[in-house]
């Protein structure tokens, strides 16, 4: 494809977040320039009205030489290309490596199909992420090795299998990079400390229980004011108290299944304390649960390269020195599918995946799949089946129980609306759409329902 069908596609496809018309060159251009530097690139096509009419901009020496001018003027300056396509004048804009960029009227980023001025908050964001030092490897000023606690570093050199001889030294903490010369990392000072918010105030969790729906009764609080590890075991146990369980007997052993299951939870909450930004003063990381839901912020949003797309596929980490100290002791794993395996643990049991939204800060929700009726026998009374068979009997009676009332449910939603999605039935009832599907598939086949129409057009009809 030569330059100028590259410059026709991006005209049909029309401005979007990588793609800018112009109708005339003005020198406000440097604003786009910044703006797409400051985030993926794009291209910038003068002599295009915002509604596609192709109105011609030819690329003269003297126009090119005031582009590339504009270019060299930002701070710092930005790597371009001006090419003529047709009656049009292109401008490629690269992705920076020195952000952020600015110029002479501020610095600018690009928001769907906008060119924005961003605010100081936006700028202190994007000098944190493109500074080469992490907030996790500066040194916390003042601390030395009489505010770590031995107790701590024992504790975690035993779950990480590490001998740490008779005395915890200097260079046993240097040897986990969480020590330097001049001093003790924020890392260190975090999972170490004796009282770690006296030194980073923001090195806490919120734990909040609400009765209902909203966040306004709350009825069970705690504040986590310690290290990242005690946050994490205070965290786990503080959601397996305020949520349900129900016990299924295998054999001899009775296991316990959440509404949320435990290593869904573990994983999520690992991952909002290796992945918050610690840079982000006054925020705390923050654990919801309410009357149907569970829900766990962190502050910072997505890592720069992370979208809500390729969460899971890809592993950038934003605090890199505690996901190593976290897989040490086998919280977490290194590779980054933290993600996929929440998603398939939730899947694999039936579960609703987590609904994920993300801005300056990163929210996860999961469903609580609240229905007291699944909840066996056993667990209510504390009664434990006689033998393995009379248990198999019971959990079969239940699951088949349990299925008649989601398919009656089901009904219950066709009857109101036939056009429902699969998606939209999971949300209203609290299944997996997957097994919504089934339930589906299962009710026509024994002709309680049938399709009316095409598989994306049509609609639902229940059978009386």
């Amino acid at each position: 494809m030569d330059n100028s069908e590259r410059i026709n596609l991006l005209i049909r496809e029309g401005e979007g977040l990588t793609i800018e018309f112009k109708e005339h060159f003005t020198s406000r251009i440097a604003e786009d320039m910044v703006a797409f530097a400051n985030s993926s690139g794009g291209t910038i096509i003068i002599g295009v009205q915002d509604d596609r009419t192709v109105t011609g901009e030819k690329c003269t020496n003297a126009l090119k030489a005031q582009i590339l001018s504009l270019a060299r003027n930002c701070s710092p300056s930005i790597d371009i290309r001006v090419e003529q396509a047709d009656s049009l004048t292109a401008i490629t804009v690269s992705e920076g490596r020195e952000k952020p960029y600015s110029c002479s009227t501020g610095f600018y980023r690009r928001l769907d199909a906008v060119t924005q001025k961003m605010t100081s908050q936006e700028l202190r964001i994007l000098f944190r992420e493109n500074d080469p030092v992490h907030f996790e490897q500066r040194i916390c000023s003042g601390v030395t090795m009489k505010e770590l606690s031995s107790e701590k570093i024992r504790d975690f050199c035993r779950a990480a299998s590490i001998s740490p001889g008779r005395t915890l030294n200097r260079t046993l903490i240097e040897g986990l990079d969480l020590a330097a010369q001049t001093g003790i990392t924020n890392a260190g000072i975090m999972l170490f400390g004796k009282n770690p918010v006296r030194h980073i105030q923001q090195c806490s969790m919120l734990l909040i229980a609400f009765k209902g729906t909203t966040n306004v009764d709350i009825y069970d609080r705690i504040d986590i004011k310690d290290d990242l590890i005690a946050q994490f075991n205070a965290a786990v146990t503080f959601i397996k108290k305020h949520i349900n369980r129900r016990s299924i007997i295998e054999g001899t052993y009775r296991r316990d299944v959440y509404e949320v299951p435990e290593p869904v939870i573990r994983e999520a909450v690992a991952n909002a304390i290796v992945h918050r930004d610690y840079a982000m003063t006054g925020t705390d990381i923050t654990v919801s649960i309410f009357d149907d839901r569970l829900e766990i912020k962190n502050p910072g949003g997505l890592p720069t390269g992370v979208t809500e797309k390729n969460l899971g596929k890809i592993s950038i980490r934003r605090n890199p020195l505690l996901s190593e100290m976290f897989n040490r002791i086998d919280i977490i794993e290194k590779a980054g599918t933290g993600f996929g395996r929440m998603r398939e643990a939730l899947v694999n049991e039936g579960f609703p995946e987590p609904e994920i939204r993300n801005d300056s800060f990163f929210f996860i929700t999961f469903t609580r799949v609240y229905n007291l009726d699944l909840l066996p026998l056993a667990a209510e009374t504390g009664k434990q089946p006689s033998t393995r068979k009379s248990s198999e009997k019971s959990s079969e009676k239940s699951s088949e129980k349990s299925s008649e009332k989601s398919s009656e449910k089901i009904l219950t939603v066709l009857r109101h609306d036939g056009t429902i999605s699969a998606v939209a039935i999971a949300a209203k009832i609290g299944l997996s759409s997957r097994a919504v599907e089934k339930h589906l598939a299962a009710l026509k086949l024994s002709g309680r329902i049938r399709r009316i129409g095409s598989f994306k057009g049509g609609r639902w009809e229940v059978v009386s």
